[in-house]
């Protein structure tokens, strides 16, 4: 009995020191050249490149910006300060046509990879899409109509979203709350959350890696409206009024 229960302690403890050597998990396409040519069949070329937090100067700042970003713990497996994040740069010719970037977020049956193929200059999303579901509703996730919804949204309809949610819930100008459930059924929950999650931190280190963090004037933004809404002060106007990261309108 003694020598199963101490077989058992030293199997936990492999288990556990094996989980914590692979716990910097990443998220690659499986079939890149072929995945990216669907996406993009103009496509001539693609550049593939790895990018961790860990290896930047001010990696220790980004991966607390990430987290304050997305309002709520990291996973301790999928989203660790180690994390390798491939980012796929797609070209025809000499001109780069998109950028593509999937990331891991825990869901209720399961990982969930989430795939955002985005505009190269703006940052808006073309194309969402899931490379692993593991949910009791994936096929209603996986249908176009629900992943069209997120087309065209951008990381900062996500910062707004945090102000409407608060200060005009049910707001026809918050893109982020008409996402919605594809299905009427209480087990999509906690996997749509965790997708629109995904997508948000998908757009949050895209804009850490690719576009110079062009967002954080609206995360800003939104975080000062929020602040002078809750102390009962003057409330800069509405998200929707921003139009433009280096406009002076607010959230």
């Amino acid at each position: 009995m003694k020598r199963s229960l101490l077989f058992v302690t030293l199997l936990a403890g492999l288990v556990g020191s094996h989980q914590n050597v692979r716990g910097a998990i990443g998220c690659t396409l499986a079939n890149p050249a072929q995945d990216l040519k669907y996406l993009f069949p103009d496509m001539t070329s693609y550049r593939e490149e790895v990018r961790e937090l860990s290896q930047r100067p001010d990696g220790r700042e980004l991966f607390r910006a990430l987290r304050e970003r997305l309002g709520g713990d990291l996973d301790p497996v999928y989203e660790t300060f180690e994390t390798p994040y491939t980012l796929y740069t797609v070209f025809r010719g000499e001109q780069r046509i998109g950028i593509v970037h999937g990331v891991n977020v825990p869901g209720r049956g399961g990982v969930i990879q989430i795939f955002l193929s985005a505009d190269p200059e703006t940052g808006a999303i073309r194309e969402m899409f899931f490379q692993r579901l593991e949910s009791p509703v994936a096929k209603a996730l996986r249908r176009r109509e629900f992943r069209s919804r997120f087309s065209g949204l951008t990381l900062a309809d996500f910062y707004k979203h945090d102000y409407y949610a608060v200060t005009e819930p049910g707001s026809a100008r918050d893109r982020v709350a008409q996402i919605g459930s594809p299905v009427e059924d209480e087990r999509a929950r906690p996997d749509v959350e965790a997708s629109v999650r995904g997508v948000r931190k998908n757009l949050i280190l895209l804009d850490i890696f690719v576009y110079e963090r062009r967002g954080e004037p609206f995360f800003l933004r939104a975080q000062e409206a929020l602040a002078q809404h809750k102390t009962g002060g003057a409330v800069p106007r509405a998200a929707g009024n921003a139009t433009a990261v280096g406009s002076g309108a607010r959230p």
